[in-house]
């Protein structure tokens, strides 16, 4: 396994909530990121959250299309997300979906995490081209 790590920034964030009932509120959330580090490029996400009343804990899952480069291996991929429930620790766990690579990542695996520290966000990929 080989590990690649970096920073992204989140420049569309159009959250659209769809059930504001008690107890927690969901929303359908479209994002688009800049990767910076060992992957570089863009993304789009599309993930659906859960969070709690008074906003202490939170869920979500999704799925995000990556294009760009890996350690200089161009191509596209598709990560799986899942967060929580956190009860505010800011952290989730991703992967890479199996046969979803193009190009130069055509074989990817992996998984990895992100972690949301103040705002400021940073990722890992523990990765393998077959």
């Amino acid at each position: 396994m080989t590990r690649a790590s970096g920073t992204f920034d989140i420049n569309v964030w159009d959250a659209q909530e769809y059930d504001e009932r008690e107890g927690a509120k969901l929303a359908r959330v479209h994002i688009t990121k800049t990767f910076h580090g060992g992957l570089t490029g863009t993304s789009t996400a599309d993930i659906i959250t859960a969070v709690a009343q008074g906003e202490k804990s939170m869920a979500y899952s999704g799925f995000e299309r990556f294009t760009g480069s890996l350690d200089g291996r161009e191509g596209t991929f598709v990560l799986c997300h899942f967060a929580g429930p956190s009860d505010g620790d800011g952290s989730l766990v991703w992967c890479v979906l199996p046969d979803s690579g193009t190009g130069e990542l055509r074989g990817l695996r992996g998984a990895g995490g992100i972690v949301n520290d103040a705002g400021v966000h940073s990722w890992h990929l523990d990765y393998e081209l077959a």
